[in-house]
């Protein structure tokens, strides 16, 4: 019994499912998206995207002991828990006073352009769309400045005062 290739039939069926693909999204009508979002999607997209982003995690003190269960009253007020390594010690800013201080455009700026220390993920932020960091600012505004500013950097060959983690060797 001769064996036979399944590879030809696969080229096959993946061609047919594309034609059919693009002829559907050739004659499906298009719904136009809306240029104008009200306030309320704006601050309901800002909250997700702090969510799932992780923004908590670090910049709300408790919140992962919490399993997430803070009031947003008290979300993004920053945390005195160092992250120390190889750079130094770093600390989970109040994005809520930095907010407070900065314009929409700065914002997205730094977002985009900011290779922050580590543990904060800059990354994320810099793969984000445009209009999620705009929502993450007016969600964040919208809370409004509270709390304390968060201990400053320190350089790796000064010792921090407060609670940190340890991370191991080298990056």
């Amino acid at each position: 019994m001769k064996a036979r290739s399944i590879f030809p039939g696969l080229l096959i069926a993946a061609a047919a499912l594309t034609g059919a693909a693009f002829f559907v999204s050739c004659t499906h009508e298009k719904v136009p998206v809306s240029a104008e979002r009200t306030e309320q999607d704006r601050y309901a997209n800002g909250e997700y995207m702090v969510r799932i982003a992780g923004c908590n995690d670090c910049h709300t003190a408790g919140y992962p002991e919490a399993g997430g269960d803070v009031p947003v009253e008290k979300w993004l007020t920053g945390s005195p828990l160092g992250w120390r390594g190889p750079w130094g010690t770093t600390y989970a800013s109040n994005l809520r006073l930095l907010i407070a201080s900065v314009t929409e455009e700065e914002w997205v700026g730094m977002a985009h352009n900011t290779k922050w220390l580590p543990p904060m993920p800059w990354y994320i932020l810099r793969d984000m769309k445009e209009s999620d960091l705009t929502d993450i600012y007016y969600f964040v505004k919208a809370l409004g400045p509270a709390g304390e500013p968060m201990p400053r950097y320190l350089p790796p060959d000064q010792n921090p005062e407060g609670p940190y983690v340890e991370f191991p060797g080298g990056f």
